[in-house]
């Protein structure tokens, strides 16, 4: 099955539909006011009603307090929730939405232990562990990490870029890729051509992974 793609820190409509005729899968909405992605509700939902169908919109959240999530998702049609801080499983599943959770990975990380505390997750996005840094680093992490029983879909993050994903689809064999920083032309500004590329070389090495 071809892997799938979500570009993550999406604040701009050109971007969107960039993003959607290269073959986007899912784009994320950052609701993290530190980061340089960070977009505001009305900004997002305005972004998301530009979405075509079958393509997914995934609110990301850093420790946020759960009157903000609420109150966001009052105003913002969102498919998936995605939690990249320190957010408990009942935190996570307490909005009644199918969310991931996205594991900040370094050499003693046990990701069997995370997949089964976050059981009701529907997968696991596997970023670097950079240190007072939540995600959107461009830092990739050791992939070998990865257990090869991991009983949830992974989906991979961290230093990803259309020259380096093809290597990592067929190394780790995700159930997607997520790509914010690796396709950017400045901080929260897509390249689309970037885009396109980073699409295509994840998808075509879905097709070249041996069975």
């Amino acid at each position: 099955m071809a892997v799938r793609v979500k570009i993550c820190g999406i604040t701009r409509r050109e971007d969107v539909h960039a993003a959607c005729e290269a073959g986007a899968d899912a784009l994320g909405f950052v609701f993290y006011e530190p980061s340089p992605r960070h977009v505001s509700a009305a900004a997002a939902a305005a972004l998301i009603r530009e979405l075509p169908p079958f393509v997914q919109s995934v609110g990301l959240f850093v420790n946020a307090a759960p009157a903000f999530i609420e109150s966001v998702l009052k105003t913002v049609p969102l498919d998936l929730l995605q939690f990249h801080g320190d957010e408990t499983p009942v935190e996570c599943a307490r909005y009644g939405r199918p969310y991931i959770k996205a594991i900040r990975v370094r050499p003693d990380t046990d990701l069997l232990k995370c997949a089964a505390d976050f059981d009701t997750a529907r997968g696991l996005l596997l970023d670097a562990w950079v240190p007072g840094v939540p995600g959107g680093t461009g830092e990739r992490f050791d992939w070998t990490l990865i257990p090869a029983t991991l009983p949830k879909p992974v989906v991979l993050s961290g230093g990803l870029t259309p020259d380096n994903v093809g290597a990592a689809v067929q190394a780790v064999r995700p159930w997607a890729v997520d790509v914010s920083s690796g396709v950017e032309a400045a901080k929260g500004i897509k390249d689309a051509q970037q885009l396109a590329r980073f699409i295509a070389n994840a998808k075509l090495a879905t097709s070249r992974v041996a069975p």
